[in-house]
């Protein structure tokens, strides 16, 4: 008899509304609450955001953290919440979780929006050092400031929303503020991004220093079959906080409510 336990669901947050449903997946680092200024351009949508084990309100689940073990939570979320008609929108790491999601073809999801996702393929500057020294980006509140103000954005953040990404980014389990940097961010997925069969759309900052421009149209796009491309001016990597209106628009565009 099998007596193992089904894995605890990490915390999600469900805003009723017009669908198809966008389900909002967080980068390395942050929590549903990365989303909030999105939403608030989105007051209409019906709209999912999850808070990823090991992360912010679900920091205390289990492992793994890998991104297989988040995309098998973020399916169960989706049938936890009863939804059947559905976005994915993943930012950074979450875009590789969405790309993984997506290669499981799940009934019901009509497309995908990955933010300054991390690319299917590894570009080359992944290397064994690179992922070292960015396993301590959030080793302490003055590292992931110095993260925060010169390699994440290209615009100043108000003081409210910078304390946010200090906290956030210092409330992973240990594990899971590890397991990207030394594992997920290395990890080829190229082969399952390949059988992703519907709609993307690509959104890049045009001042992203953690995935450029051009390694998302080298890295990313020549493994979606029905891929769109666009870039946000002016921006760095957390494009959710820095042109959040931007962002929803981007989004209403590609997926406008039924």
């Amino acid at each position: 008899m099998n007596t193992a336990q089904p894995m605890p669901l990490p915390v999600y947050d469900h805003q009723r509304g017009a669908g198809p449903t966008l389900v909002f997946l967080h980068y390395w680092g942050g929590s549903a609450r990365t989303w909030d200024l999105v939403v608030d351009h989105l007051p209409d949508r019906d709209v999912l955001t999850v808070d990823f084990r090991g992360w912010s309100r679900s920091s205390g689940l289990p492992g793994p953290y890998t991104l297989g073990q988040f995309a098998d939570d973020t399916l169960a979320v989706i049938a936890d919440a009863g939804v059947t008609d559905h976005v994915l929108v993943g930012h950074s790491m979450g875009g590789k979780v969405a790309q993984l999601v997506a290669a499981t073809r799940p009934a019901g999801l009509r497309g995908i929006v990955l933010v300054g996702s991390g690319p299917a393929k590894p570009p080359a500057q992944i290397t064994p050092e690179y992922q070292e020294a960015l396993s301590h980006a959030y080793d302490s509140d003055e590292s992931v400031a110095g993260a925060r103000d010169h390699i994440l954005t290209a615009t100043r953040l108000p003081a409210s929303i910078k304390a946010r990404v200090t906290i956030d980014s210092r409330a992973g389990a240990d594990a899971a503020r590890t397991e990207w940097p030394l594992h997920g961010i290395s990890e080829d997925i190229t082969k399952l991004t390949s059988t992703v069969s519907v709609p993307a759309l690509v959104i890049a900052g045009e001042n992203d220093q953690v995935e450029p421009a051009d390694v998302l149209r080298a890295n990313l796009l020549p493994h979606l079959s029905q891929a769109e491309f666009t870039v946000i001016p002016s921006t760095g990597h957390l494009i959710p906080l820095e042109a959040p209106a931007d962002l929803a628009d981007a989004i209403t565009a590609f997926a406008p409510a039924a």
